[in-house]
């Protein structure tokens, strides 16, 4: 019996290595596929956009993200909203210094008070929506960083199809910026090698992506209207997802740019990023279950590793190892420096066998509950909705 149990985990992680050795190869062929993609022109009319930003307490190097939204080359008009549930909030300072530094762009700040569901950020965009004058809105987090032409490549992509549907929202890829902690730059790493890589893959077997990315949601009106506002996602956890999710099902398409942005990942303790990519799976779980169980598939390197001690250190599951490795190292470089120019990925990359199996780890430990820590408060998430713990 022990040898039949001992062969038998050798056979499955046999099987699981070389599914992962599939799956590093097709996300790599989705990778060199969306590098490939024609980025669309801006039209001569350049349209006009509000970008919201729903704010509580202060980011790392937040000031400098924001300024990088004043920075923009962009031909048409465009304007900043800022919310705040209170004018105590400490980031209400950082915002009336953007308004002096940059007095010829339109910036607004708002007090949002009213609490309109579960989703606190979600609250404020909503009462801030109304204030906004240009046809397009742009959401994205306070952190985000983006480039000089960010505005005009992403709005470049409304007035085309996705397929056979009408652009209805534009979503963008993101890289992390660590700050030194070994949490931070495992969670960084895994944007760039684990997290895009899927996301790529996705587009393709999907025939299109079908959710968006909170780093960039810039909707239309008319495709926002059509799902009933920001008001339907008062009670969502993962809001972006169901943002995009909602406009494609409304027969919309979602855009992905190849403008990748950037997000500033905090110096976390181990608690705290154990915490926050727990939040990450249990919401993947529940808004995708097949597709959480699916990520089975995507830990080769693991399981080869996994399947070198099962057979004994055997030479054909050493030569098994390697080849995954090799393929692992190769997706993730061309993920994360070709794709997300991400400067930090090489001098961590020593890190990838280490956030691999990590990543293991948390995944089993998603199915474990559907309880997240989301900004010190539990929650229980169901059917895409966040219920006070």
């Amino acid at each position: 019996m022990p040898h039949n149990l001992a062969f038998a985990v050798e056979m499955a992680t046999t099987l699981l290595a070389l599914a992962g050795l599939g799956y590093y190869f097709a996300a790599l062929v989705a990778t060199y596929i969306f590098l490939g993609v024609n980025r669309p022109r801006l039209s001569d009319s350049a349209p006009g956009v509000s970008i919201l930003k729903s704010l509580k307490g202060l980011d790392p190097a937040m000031l400098d993200a924001f300024r990088s939204h004043c920075r923009q080359q962009y031909p048409g008009q465009y304007e900043l909203l800022f919310g705040v549930s209170s004018l105590d909030d400490p980031a209400v300072a950082a915002v009336r210094q953007l308004q002096q530094e940059f007095p010829e762009r339109s910036i607004r700040l708002f007090e949002c008070p009213q609490q309109l569901g579960t989703n606190r950020k979600v609250s404020v965009l909503i009462q801030l929506a109304p204030h906004a004058t240009q046809p397009y809105l742009l959401i994205n987090d306070s952190d985000i960083t983006v480039g000089p032409r960010y505005l005009e490549r992403i709005l470049s992509y409304f007035g085309h199809n996705q397929g056979k549907r009408e652009v209805g929202i534009v979503t963008a890829l993101y890289r992390g910026r660590a700050h030194g902690s070994l949490g931070s730059r495992l969670e960084s790493m895994g944007l760039s090698t684990d997290f895009h890589p899927a996301v790529l893959l996705a587009r393709i077997v999907e025939g299109g992506l079908r959710y968006a990315l909170g780093s960039t949601l810039c909707v239309s009106r008319e495709a926002l209207a059509s799902i009933g506002g920001l008001e339907v996602l008062a009670d969502q956890l993962a809001d972006d997802y169901e943002l995009g999710a909602r406009i494609y099902a409304a027969g919309y398409g979602v855009a992905l740019s190849d403008e990748p942005v950037e997000t500033s990942v905090p110096d976390y303790r181990w608690r705290d990023f154990v915490d926050h990519q727990l939040r990450w799976y249990r919401t993947v779980r529940d808004a995708r279950p097949a597709g959480y169980v699916g990520l089975i598939f995507t830990h080769g390197f693991a399981w080869a590793l996994l399947n070198v001690l099962a057979s004994g250190l055997s030479p054909v599951s050493l030569w098994l190892l390697a080849m995954v490795f090799f393929l692992r190292l190769t997706l993730a470089t061309t993920t994360g420096i070709r794709v997300l120019r991400d400067r930090q990925l090489l001098s961590n990359l020593w890190l990838l066998p280490v956030r691999d199996l990590v990543a293991m780890g948390l995944w089993i430990a998603g199915f474990a509950g559907n309880t997240v820590v989301w900004r010190g408060e539990r929650f229980i998430v169901k059917n895409g909705r966040l219920i006070k713990a």
